[in-house]
């Protein structure tokens, strides 16, 4: 790819993006949303191997079955409010099918399943994409709807993303994979408190994108794709071994690190919510 065409491709991503966290309606969120999945595409690919095609593949159907389904609740919303503004989602059923729209474009369970699979596909750069800025734009029009989406479907979700993020990491010895069910876990704690503190929900996501950029670097700078290839690079570099395990322990959310800051910030506001039992859960 030539420097012109990624310069396109960059600016793509980030229109997209923007476009779509400042939309008031509907359709031009939508638009921003297609541009900014058609413009990573070439990314992803851009490896010329089988597995970058078929993760380009999955991610495009996945996306693209997402926008369909966003598209159809905001067309259903419009036919019974009679306008496109996202803040006049009032349909529960239109509200539905964008909840689930939306977990789907950010990769968050029951709809997680595309997720390690594109990350395992793709370069560590890529994958750092996917994992950071990707996840901006659909947070933003879930935090935007979070007033009208029913409690228990925030929940559910975020409670099944924590289960599976958590589970899912365990048995894993490629990184990326591992990152994937990290961002699933990170997910859940996100949707969690959107139904109740959304102010809190999005503290919690940039201090995750926050984390998680440098530990994608580090791995990106020392060539390091398994956690084989991980314990043999102690010997050449002490300080970035350090610096990555000390980065992967914060994300996890163990104190004293930045991590457990926001981790502890929404126990706190589940347990003052009379949600001990939720609070419990997601320990």
């Amino acid at each position: 790819i030539t420097p012109a065409s990624m310069t396109i491709v960059f600016l793509g991503i980030t229109i997209g993006t923007i476009m779509t966290m400042s939309s008031s309606n509907w359709l031009m969120a939508w638009i921003g949303l297609e541009l900014n999945m058609l413009a990573i595409l070439p990314i992803i690919s851009k490896p010329k191997t089988t597995r970058a095609s078929e993760a380009t593949t999955k991610y495009f159907l996945t996306q693209a079955i997402a926008s369909a389904m966003m598209l159809l609740s905001s067309t259903m919303n419009a036919w019974q409010t009679g306008n496109w503004s996202i803040l006049e989602l009032k349909n529960k059923f239109s509200t539905t099918i964008m909840a689930l729209s939306l977990m789907m474009k950010m990769g968050a369970a029951p709809i997680h399943f595309w997720l390690p699979e594109v990350l395992q596909g793709t370069t560590l750069q890529t994958a750092l994409l996917i994992t950071t800025w990707q996840k901006i734009a659909p947070v933003t029009l879930m935090y935007m709807i979070s007033n009208n989406i029913q409690p228990t479907i925030l929940v559910s979700a975020g409670i099944l993303s924590m289960i599976i993020g958590g589970l899912g990491g365990i048995n894993q010895t490629q990184l990326r994979k591992m990152m994937a069910y990290s961002s699933i876990n990170n997910l859940g704690w996100t949707l969690t408190i959107m139904a109740f503190f959304p102010n809190m929900a999005l503290m919690n996501i940039f201090t995750y994108i926050i984390m998680t950029t440098p530990i994608f670097l580090t791995m990106t700078n020392m060539s390091t794709k398994t956690l084989q290839n991980l314990s043999t690079t102690w010997t050449t570099s002490m300080t970035m071994t350090l610096s990555i395990a000390l980065l992967m322990l914060s994300t996890s959310g163990l104190p004293p690190f930045t991590g457990f800051m926001p981790k502890m910030l929404i126990l706190n506001e589940l347990i003052s919510q009379k949600l001990t039992t939720l609070a419990t859960l997601a320990i």
